[in-house]
């Protein structure tokens, strides 16, 4: 079973901003102004930082927020959830940093989520200097793992990230074993009906829930059924989602295999980008797989 929570992290992080900074960072936005909304800068932070890479860069966000007390105008926050311990973490962070403060001459407020299985690891300052220069970047940060223990409380809590801490939880747990896997991915997803939240969010955490906790196809099969189940029991209209999904993990694995067949293994990108795409996007690509010579023009855009 292999986790990645590389492209769950960034969805969620998307369409719940303003919760995931009061869960984890609830000074810092008790004092945005959130009724002037705020701006997601992919594409700015991603030519900011295109030639510094250090390391994976495991998820990141650039957003611009406006402050209450308007002391800016606005502010950027560059956040980084981090998978894995790296020696370089806290060295990238000061050099997105400086690299965004030299572009936008803006106040730049660096956070950090650590989502690693190591306890010990908490990078929080970058420094270089000699002969009493100093230059350096200090940042909070978050340990996931320092929730363990307070599943209770999470439990309880409205805040969708207590959902996403709750199932991190879970993933490093059952980490090679699949039986408690299951339990736990089909306890998460049976909450979700159980907490009146919307529609929307059931599906959003959804996604998120089913990413992270993968499961082998015996467990997923039985998984799906039992989500028809609740589903029934509930009388909640959300079966098309569901059946959906169990369409497009049928089609996901047949193009798979037939990519594999005819141009070997399959990068990590491109694995990603299967798992992600829905039932008519994989049948459109299955169509192109006899006649197409490279794994690029497989994946061509639509005329």
């Amino acid at each position: 079973m292999h986790d990645d929570f590389d492209s769950p992290w960034k969805d969620i992080l998307e369409a719940y901003f303003p919760d995931f900074m009061a869960f984890f960072f609830p000074a810092a936005a008790a004092e945005i102004d959130w009724s002037r909304g705020f701006e997601l800068l992919d594409k700015e932070l991603a030519q900011v930082v295109q030639d510094a890479e250090l390391g994976r860069r495991y998820a990141d966000k650039l957003v611009r927020v406006h402050l209450l007390d308007g002391s800016e105008e606005w502010l950027l926050i560059h956040i980084e959830i981090q998978g894995r311990r790296e020696a370089g973490f806290a060295q990238r962070m000061f050099v997105y940093a400086y690299r965004l403060y030299d572009r936008y001459a803006r106040e730049i407020v660096s956070l950090a989520v650590l989502a690693d299985s190591s306890p010990g690891w908490r990078p929080s300052r970058f420094e270089i200097g000699r002969w009493g220069s100093r230059l350096g970047l200090e940042f909070p940060s978050i340990k996931l793992l320092d929730y363990a223990g307070r599943e209770v409380e999470l439990a309880a809590e409205l805040n969708p990230f207590a959902t996403i801490v709750l199932t991190h939880l879970a993933a490093l747990a059952t980490r090679g074993d699949a039986e408690a896997r299951y339990a736990e991915k089909l306890k998460l997803t049976r909450r979700l009906y159980e907490r009146g939240l919307s529609k929307q969010q059931i599906l959003d955490l959804y996604r998120f829930i089913d990413w992270v906790l993968r499961l082998p196809e015996a467990l997923e099969l039985k998984y799906t059924d039992a989500i028809y189940q609740i589903e029934e029991s509930k009388n909640m209209p959300y079966l098309s989602f569901v059946e959906r999904r169990g369409e497009a993990r049928g089609f996901g694995v047949m193009l798979r295999g037939q990519l594999e067949q005819r141009f070997g293994p399959l990068s990590e990108a491109v694995i990603a980008r299967l798992d992600a795409a829905d039932a008519d996007q994989l049948l459109a690509w299955s169509r192109r797989v006899l006649d197409a010579h490279t794994l690029d023009e497989v994946f061509a855009d639509d005329a």
